[in-house]
């Protein structure tokens, strides 16, 4: 599961009809400062940072910004799409990458045609659309982990919470295993389960997000960003940086970082 924030309505980029499986059979990107929503009206494998879901009609799914995603269609393709940024502000809600929405799917989709239709798409309107339907998704209920165990959901929705309460602390997998209350390597499958990343994948990620929006949001110095997100090494942090923002600190707070896109 992921931490979205929802207290604020999200900065919208992008809503609209995506139609694929047309040209081709599998289309990856990743998007490296986005949020992506889809409705999905066929069946298909999502796969999201090395984990597969069979989505079906009716699915909805929210992947994280910079996380990898892979489609796999069986023909032409048709889903609803927003693109858009939480602002962080309050405490997030916990989402799963992929479930089935249900009986909410068709309100769902009347909330996004709604916003698709609506003029501009920047206007209020448009973004108070989008808001209440990332609420209903991120309100329906949590799907079980496999053998429905309600003990293992807890166990990852704890490590989460911690590891967002405490980015700029040591973060290990056997202590975040310890807070949660299961096994080193119990809590390492059922993380990739719900999640979709490795822990240490999860943390860096996290770091990393909150690093760009501190770099690009406030006039704190690097120093103090650097060890707000955990890594108080300067040398370290200009390689992370550069590894997953696209360019040196004072690049990303510039807007000079190098990154790839597709929409």
């Amino acid at each position: 599961m992921f931490p979205l924030h929802l207290a604020a309505p999200p900065e919208l980029v992008n809503v609209g009809v995506g139609v694929h499986g047309v040209r081709g059979l599998r289309d990856v990107f990743r998007l490296p400062d986005l949020w992506q929503l889809h409705l999905y009206g066929y069946s298909a494998d999502l796969t999201v940072a090395g984990t597969t879901y069979a989505v079906a009609p009716g699915w909805v799914s929210l992947t994280p910004a910079d996380v990898q995603v892979q489609f796999d269609y069986r023909g032409r393709s048709e889903h609803l799409f927003v693109h858009f940024r939480p602002r962080e502000v309050g405490e997030p809600s916990y989402v799963p990458v992929a479930q089935d929405a249900g009986t909410a799917a068709p309100v769902l989709s009347d909330m996004l045609r709604s916003a698709i239709g609506a003029s501009p798409s920047g206007s209020a309107r448009v973004v108070a659309e989008v808001w209440a339907a990332l609420w209903r998704v991120a309100q329906l209920p949590a799907p079980l982990t496999e053998g429905g165990a309600a003990a293992d959901h807890s166990a990852v929705s704890t490590a989460i919470s911690y590891i967002e309460g405490n980015l700029a602390r040591s973060l290990t997998v056997p202590s975040l295993a310890a807070i949660a209350g299961v096994s080193h390597n119990h809590l390492t499958r059922l993380f990739r389960a719900e999640t979709g990343m490795t822990v240490v994948a999860y943390i860096r990620q996290r770091r990393m997000a909150h690093a760009r929006h501190l770099l690009v949001s406030s006039t704190l110095s690097i120093p103090a960003i650097a060890a707000s997100v955990g890594i108080p090494d300067l040398q370290a942090f200009n390689k992370t940086c550069h590894r997953e923002l696209g360019g040196a600190p004072r690049a990303v707070r510039a807007g000079n970082a190098v990154v790839d896109r597709q929409g």
